[in-house]
């Protein structure tokens, strides 16, 4: 099965896509991507569901990558003697450390690091920012708030501070449970939560190693003060826009996505634009043109792929809501804005190649392509590089993929206009050609007759040595 878009589709699994036969109408509906959120269902859930996604991965043929989502250090308050109370606007509120059941004058906050941190005039937000404390001191024991709107408060609702680094660690000890059954499991992507800073992913690299690439999740403003250095040291970068558009106001959330998307395709990085994008689908079989507006101009923007969340997960109308996102990504490719925007892209935008042999090869590739009009292109990888490479260089042709790597093809199924493929090592250029030709034939890229472009590095097997641009036409097979 062969996609005719090149921007991907993440989709979360859950409760309304449990079963074998909604998992793989989703892929048929466009889902690239599975998505396992580790802050909901057991280990158990998360076994059941992968299983199911590897059987329809052997059913279609293709490479179905898997994203295991870490809850990470999400902060949230205590409970209450009555399960939840009114605020109202100008009282005052205590969060403090006693474990007791809160009331309307006070709650506990189980989380002593927020205590080292929080200073007058700061800002609280609790429940996804409906209600919002205004910090009046801070004793190490209880921080004392005024409440600047009214509304409810239940128990363990979520906690934002948004003017602050807090000294949490990027992995809580259910993030390391969790880490350590995905890694037996065998997923693919390893999605961190409320990364802030380098040294979070750094800590999270020692854990996982190669069995696993990291996707570093941008929810926190104190991220963007040091945005190039995490891009750096991830494999792929989330917008994750819930928490982001809690603790930074709204009007500011569209600039921030478009200046992360842009780091991102400087350094060659896969992004992942998530959150809210068909929220109303939910409900309702049909997204507003608003939420149709949100995804494509992400796409036009040039993001890797697209997410959905409860949409997929919980909603009346996973497979649908997967569906629209796909007519959706496939109109926007066909437009010539389109094509002429990733153009501006990459020669205003992008910064151009980044100095080395990888990338001033597979910038020829790109111009190659263009110029001889060939009709697929096709990368030989082993670790992924130079599939990553040429997609960041947003070619007019499709990029084949072809790996002789099951894990590097999954890995690869996030990546814009990545088809990948399995094949077997090859030892010699004429070898590499011949699998290139072939593959490109089956796969119903290049018809006999046709020019394609092929790109490798050699010697054959090491990662991030592309260093190899050759020509090839399509022969009687």
């Amino acid at each position: 099965m062969r996609r005719q878009r090149k921007a991907k589709i993440v989709a979360t699994l859950g409760p309304a896509s449990a079963d074998q036969s909604t998992i793989q109408a989703l892929f048929e509906a466009g889902a690239d991507v599975f998505r396992f959120n580790f802050s909901h269902g057991s280990h158990a859930d998360h076994q059941q569901r992968y299983d199911i996604v590897r059987a329809v991965e052997k059913a279609v043929g293709r490479p179905i990558a898997i994203l295991a989502d870490l809850q990470g250090p999400k902060l949230r308050i205590g409970q209450f003697a009555d399960g939840k109370i009114e605020l109202h606007a100008g009282q005052e509120f205590t969060l403090d450390r006693d474990p007791t059941p809160g009331n309307s004058q006070r709650v506990c906050l189980p989380h002593a690091e927020l205590f080292e941190v929080i200073a007058g005039g700061q800002a609280l937000l609790l429940d996804d920012g409906k209600v919002r404390l205004e910090v009046q001191s801070c004793d190490g024991q209880s921080i004392r708030t005024r409440v600047v709107n009214s509304g409810t408060l239940s128990d363990r609702k979520g906690v934002n501070v948004p003017d602050a680094v807090l000294p949490i660690p990027a992995l809580t000890e259910k993030d390391k449970r969790d880490l350590k059954f995905a890694l037996e499991l065998g997923v693919d992507w390893i999605a961190l939560s409320f990364v802030q800073r380098p040294e979070d992913v750094l800590e999270a690299r020692a854990l996982i190693g190669d069995r696993a690439s990291i996707l570093s999740k941008l929810e926190k403003p104190a991220a963007l003060e040091q945005l190039d250095a995490i891009v750096q040291v991830s494999d792929a970068i989330m917008v994750a826009r819930g928490d982001l558009g809690v603790e930074l106001p709204p009007e500011r959330v569209p600039g921030v996505q478009k200046r992360i998307l842009r780091v991102c395709r400087q350094h060659g990085k896969p992004i992942v634009i998530a959150t809210q994008m068909l929220e109303s689908m939910i409900t309702s079989p049909v997204p507003t043109r608003a939420e149709a507006s949100d995804v494509a101009s992400a796409i036009y923007d040039g993001a890797d792929a697209v997410m959905l969340s409860a949409e997929s997960a919980s909603g009346a109308y996973p497979v649908p809501a997967v569906s629209i996102m796909d007519r959706i990504i496939t109109e926007v490719e066909r437009d010539p804005l389109y094509l002429n925007m990733l153009d501006a892209q990459h020669y205003e935008r992008n910064g151009g190649p980044l100095p080395n042999r990888g990338d001033a090869i597979c910038s020829a590739l790109r111009d190659v392509t263009r110029i001889i009009g060939a009709k697929v292109t096709v990368t030989y990888t082993s670790s992924g590089h130079t599939s990553l490479r040429a997609a960041r260089e947003r070619p007019m042709a499709p990029i084949l993929s072809i790996t002789p790597k099951l894990a590097t093809a999954r890995r690869l199924a996030l990546v814009w206009g990545v088809h990948s493929t399995i094949s077997e090592q090859v030892h010699n250029e004429s070898e590499m050609v011949t699998a290139a030709c072939q593959t490109a034939f089956k796969e119903g890229f290049a018809k006999v007759g046709d020019q394609i472009a092929i790109t490798a590095g050699m010697p054959f097997g090491q990662p991030g040595s592309t260093n190899l641009l050759r020509l090839a036409e399509i022969w009687a097979q």
